[in-house]
């Protein structure tokens, strides 16, 4: 195996980590602060082709490879945790459900504008009832004829098939700032995993699409984490992604391969901490000698940089799996499993080495543990994610 990136691979980290220092860095602790959505950032993201990174150019994206997306991803998580859940949620998700499960046309509509960062995209899934266990979801969404006239009030005979959606979800990355969401509902409520079907909602078009509100994290600042409700909010059928009833297996593929760009995000928030306490280590002086002269403190940094390197290493090895068409299951969910563990892991041994100032945000170093503490939990628990490992261990 070649582990010497190409000269494609290089130019895509080094054009994404000047952008990140220039513009991302000095403002990171801002966007903490104020957890408002970034939208100049994105804008900006938007011409690098930072938001299409993964797609064909025939749709308006990039181009690359996984590796190229994954060091990308890495890269804007560096800068900011809440940017990389933004770029996650917008590609991995909501743009990978329509480039792997939409046919030409919504592609040419919805993937495109995804891709030039027209649109925002966010993926829908998760409810109060409904996170790990995606089968007990309550949102319906029941067949109806209507015609433009009767969903605007005035009666007139049906000319269109198409789909009521009622119920709610919860935890929605880009939310409240969505202009395309990939909605999960179920169609046959008897049929269990097999009732759940997978929409395109246009929250601008589609009445009954509500923002219930966002909620006040942790970490993650700058991207919105919405709750969202449907009140008989009409769907067209051809905004229906693929057939009925196949909306979990899609929901189980996509997540799939957005546990490599979570990985990536863990990977940058790990790398953030530990450039910042190498920094740190440097420069502060006890008993007349920079800290990172002692042992315990080079101990510390060599375990960071360590942990980081394997994070690293399997995130790509599950985007080469993926790449080649292998199934990558098992080591998508060790790349993620273990990436956000070592990132919490590396960010808490950060705030160590900074002492009384890691636990102050005069320094970032608090912030990245805050940031890192989520890859624990979305996209998979480490709960769920050792299942499915060892699930997958006990098939082979």
């Amino acid at each position: 195996m070649d582990f010497t990136l190409s000269g494609e691979q290089r130019q895509i980290r080094d054009t994404v980590a000047e952008f990140v220092d220039e513009e991302v860095v000095p403002r990171a602790a801002e966007i903490d602060e104020t957890d408002e959505f970034p939208t100049d950032l994105i804008d900006e993201m938007a011409d690098l082709g930072l938001l299409g990174m993964p797609f064909p150019v025939e749709y308006e994206g990039a181009g690359l490879d996984y590796h190229s997306y994954a060091i990308g991803l890495a890269e804007i998580a560096r800068g900011s945790g809440g940017l990389g859940t933004v770029v996650a949620a917008h590609t991995s998700l909501a743009g990978n459900m329509l480039y792997e499960f939409g046919d030409e046309a919504q592609k040419e509509t919805y993937l495109t504008a995804l891709n030039t960062g027209e649109d925002i995209g966010a993926f829908a899934l998760s409810e109060a009832e409904a996170g790990s266990d995606v089968p007990a979801m309550s949102t319906t969404a029941e067949r109806e004829a209507r015609s433009a006239s009767e969903r605007s009030g005035v009666a007139a005979e049906p000319d269109g098939d198409g789909y009521v959606v009622n119920g709610g979800k919860l935890w929605i990355s880009n939310g409240s700032v969505a202009d395309t969401v990939t909605l999960f509902a179920k169609t046959d409520p008897d049929a269990g995993r097999k009732g759940i079907s997978s929409f395109v909602v246009r929250p601008e078009e589609d009445d009954g699409f509500i923002v219930e509100g966002t909620e006040d994290k942790l970490g993650d600042k700058g991207c919105p984490t919405a709750e969202l409700r449907f009140d008989d909010m009409w769907i067209p059928e051809e905004r229906r992604l693929g057939e009925e009833g196949e909306g979990f297996v899609q929901a189980l593929k996509t997540l799939n391969g957005g546990r490599i760009t979570i990985a990536a995000r863990s990977v940058g928030i790990a790398r953030a901490a530990l450039d910042e306490a190498t920094s740190y280590a440097q420069e502060r002086e006890q008993f007349d000698r920079p800290i990172a002269d002692f042992q315990a403190i080079q101990h510390k940094l060599a375990d960071m940089d360590t942990k980081a390197r394997a994070a690293e290493l399997l995130m790509h090895e599950a985007a080469d799996l993926k790449m080649r068409g292998e199934d990558y299951i098992k080591e998508a969910a060790q790349a993620k499993l273990y990436a956000s563990e070592i990132s919490r892991e590396v960010a808490n041994e950060g705030i160590q080495i900074h002492g009384g100032y890691g636990y102050t945000k005069d320094f970032p170093a608090e912030r990245f543990y805050r940031d890192a503490k989520l890859s624990e939990i979305y996209e998979g628990t480490s709960e769920v994610l050792r299942n499915t490992i060892a699930q997958q261990l006990l098939d082979e």
